[in-house]
Order: C-alpha cells, then sequence, then structure tokens
C-alpha cells in the first residue's frame, strides 16, 4: 500500500510529529511505500530521527539563514484561500502554500493520504483528488477546536472518507457534531523503551509536556510539596519547555522546594528520561490522548493521572496500572503520589502491570488497525457493488432512499474498524 502523511513540520518534537514518525516507521516496516510531506522545513535535520525507509520530503524551506522559499514570493503576502482562518497555524499559511499543497496532492502517486491537523485536511477535503483514499486524523479534540473552526470543518469533513480519533470519547463527539462524517477511534501509539524500563526503585517522580496552562503543572509541585514534606528524599522531575517555565518556577522558590522539584528543559527522546524515574504524574485538565502516560507505561512506570477528558481514562485502569484523580485536587493529586512513595511493593506491582498494558499501543498493533481501515475504505473503491455503507455515505452522502442517518453512520463507521 502507498500511503502519504502531510504534516505541518516534520522537523520539530511535538506530539504530532512523535506519533506521526512512530505510524510511518511501522508502516515502512510492514512493507509499506510510506512518505511524510512536511509543509515546512524549520530545521537542517528532523529533531526526531525517522526510520530511513520512509521518505522524507518539504513542500517549503524557511530554514533561517537557508533559502526561504517563501520570503520573496508576493503570493505569500496573500491569505490563504483554504487553509481556515481560525485554525492557530493560519498566519503561516498563504495563497503560496495554498498552490504547494494543492499541485504536491494532485501529483501524488499514492492510494491513501493522511491528513494531521484541521487546517491540512481542509486541504485535503478540498484539494485532494478523488482517486485518493483522504482520512483525516484529529490529534486534539473536537470540542477543544474553535466554534469558527468547527463551522468550517462541518462543511469540509464530508468530502473526506474517514476520520479517525485517538479516543472513544472524541469519537462519539464527532458523531454527534458532525452526523454525515465516518469516524473511527484508534489511538496512538509508542513503541517499547529503547532502555531497560525502570524498576521503580529510584526515588524519583516524572512529568514531561509543555510546560502550559493545560497541563496544570503548578498543581503538580503543589502537591509535590506535601509529598517531599513526608518523603525528603523524592524529587521530581519537570521535562519540558514552554510559556510557563518562569511562573513555575516562582513557584517553586515560593514554596522553598528548589531541593527536591527541578525543571529539565525539553529533553528528546525522552523515553530514557522516563526509565530513571519511579513514577509518572499527569494533572492536565484536558488531554487528547495522553502520549506521555502511554510513554511511561512502555518504561514500566505506574500513572498518577487526573481523570480529565478523553485521554487518561481509556489508557490508565485505575488501581492496576495507575490511580486516577479528579483534576485540579491537589490533596487527591498528593494522596495518590503518597500512596506508591510510601509503598514499595504497590509501586513496583503496578509499575510490572503498566509494562504489560502498554503492549496494546505498540506500533505493531496500532498500524494494523490504520491499514485494515484503509484497506477497507480502498476495497469499496474497487468493488462499487459491494461498497461498505459507511465508505459509500462518505463518497456520496445519500443512498437511493434519500439522506441517511447520524446513528446509521454511527454504527456503520464503528462496525468496519
Amino acid at each position: 500500500m502507498r500511503i502519504a502523511f502531510l504534516i505541518h513540520t516534520a522537523y520539530g518534537i511535538g506530539g504530532t510529529i512523535r506519533t506521526t514518525r512512530n505510524l510511518a516507521g511501522q508502516l515502512a516496516a510492514d512493507g509499506h511505500d510510506v512518505q511524510v510531506v512536511s509543509v515546512f522545513r524549520n530545521h537542517d535535520e528532523p529533531r526526531i530521527p525517522h526510520d530511513p525507509r520512509i521518505r522524507l520530503r518539504h513542500l517549503a524551506d524557511i530554514r533561517k539563514g537557508g533559502p526561504d522559499d517563501l520570503a520573496d514570493d508576493p503570493r505569500h503576502r496573500e491569505p490563504s484561500r483554504v487553509y481556515p482562518r481560525a485554525d492557530p497555524r493560519h498566519a503561516m499559511y498563504s495563497a503560496r502554500t495554498d498552490e504547494l499543497i494543492g499541485d504536491f496532492l494532485t501529483g501524488l502517486d499514492a492510494d491513501v493520504v493522511v491528513g494531521t491537523r484541521p487546517g491540512l485536511n481542509v486541504h485535503l477535503a478540498r484539494q485532494a483528488p478523488r482517486r485518493l483514499v483522504r482520512v483525516a486524523q484529529e490529534h486534539l479534540t473536537l470540542d477543544s477546536h474553535p466554534r469558527r473552526l468547527l463551522q468550517c470543518l462541518r462543511g469540509a469533513y464530508p468530502a473526506l472518507d474517514a476520520v479517525t480519533t485517538t479516543t472513544r470519547a472524541d469519537a462519539a463527539a464527532y458523531r454527534r457534531r458532525l452526523p454525515g462524517v465516518p469516524v473511527a477511534a484508534v489511538p496512538n501509539s509508542a513503541p517499547p523503551s529503547p532502555v531497560p524500563p525502570s524498576d521503580c526503585s529510584a526515588p524519583v517522580v516524572v512529568a514531561a509536556g509543555r510546560l502550559a496552562e493545560g497541563k496544570r503543572y503548578d498543581d503538580l509541585i503543589r502537591a509535590f510539596a506535601l509529598v517531599c514534606a513526608a518523603h525528603p528524599d523524592w524529587t521530581l522531575r519537570l521535562y519540558g519547555g514552554g510559556e510557563k517555565r518562569a511562573s513555575l518556577q516562582a513557584l517553586i522558590a515560593e514554596l522553598g522546594v528548589g531541593e527536591n522539584v527541578r525543571l529539565m528543559g525539553a529533553v528528546t527522546p525522552i523515553e530514557p528520561e522516563l526509565a530513571r524515574g519511579s513514577i509518572l504524574a499527569v494533572t492536565s485538565t484536558l488531554e487528547s490522548f495522553g502520549m506521555t502516560i502511554v510513554e511511561g507505561m512502555r518504561a514500566g512506570l505506574p500513572v498518577v493521572a487526573t481523570d480529565c477528558p478523553h485521554g487518561p481514562r481509556e489508557i490508565v485502569h485505575d488501581g492496576v496500572d495507575g490511580l486516577l484523580v479528579p483534576p485540579r485536587d491537589v490533596p487527591a493529586i498528593a494522596a495518590a503520589l503518597l500512596r506508591l512513595v510510601a509503598d514499595d511493593a504497590l509501586r513496583r506491582r503496578m509499575g510490572r502491570a503498566a509494562l504489560v498494558a502498554g503492549e496494546r499501543f505498540d506500533p505493531a498493533v496500532i498500524a494494523a488497525r490504520h491499514v485494515r481501515l484503509y484497506q477497507r475504505l480502498l476495497d469499496s473503491r474497487a468493488r462499487p457493488a459491494a461498497r461498505p455503507r459507511a465508505a459509500a455515505r462518505a463518497a456520496y452522502g445519500r443512498t437511493a432512499g434519500g439522506l441517511l442517518s447520524a446513528a446509521g453512520l454511527a454504527r456503520a463507521a464503528a462496525a468496519r474498524v
């Protein structure tokens, strides 16, 4: 199968880049012809190495000190007419990128093209030829998108063959709010840790992610202040960069926990750092999936996670491989951490359970689910008379009997994956 991924940039370290790398690499390892097409190239080399079997290309080189393909092009000063204005990345797109993406899609020699953010998925819906199976990936959540973007997606997405979400909860939101769009829930994947898993003996709690408001690392630091008051030999290592670094550093100083709480900065690869800890902490108020949770489990760590909407509750088995606590509840977060810190046997038992549970997110398992979806969509093109109802709805939106119901669409889409 020939599969192409269209991504904003493949040269950073964000979650979408990591998950695309994992999926594309496994598909290539399984013998598929895979390419990753980065709209922008902003670094000399990818910060996360890609499998050499993947063909990596870019559409616009914007490296500092490089050729900057867009700097002198007057069309780049005209706003994009395809990429939706409500997508936060809109300012980077233009009439010139409309042309670049359109030319790429028109000339693409592939069976399946996969978009990786809403704005690019709109490009697929409006510019990709119908000979391609067009699949939109949702790496955030539908409910987190602004109203104007939701309106745009409502108009564009019915032209796609399928949308994949990372959680069942988000798939349900799509079926409820965007009836007529076939949806399948397929979680992100994470490979086994490249280093031996943790034995959960080090007195270290780890957390990793962007230092942003929604991650609520202030709650984690306040909770850990209670932990280290009772267990001063334990430390918290918080990996990541972002706009909240200064305020978090100030909070650490205010609470007097500078000897126990350390902001480690952004690190790649993150897996060896996770394996040096004994507990993973996730304190978000919103997660689209929870990639760090899976990476922590694959490193053998029990997880303390807030039971925020979507991801954590579909990954963590409460009381088995981790503990779920209410969001923004600092005493509950502290109590869960203290429970694992104080009980060596429980911590190690949950760590072993997490290692086993994490296997269900192995790239080979997740890639096979994507391939089954792609193959069913391709088969529906090859055998029109036996076309699955969900694919037919995506293609035409009607049957001989008239418009199809949203409930029927949801049942068919769920049954096919």
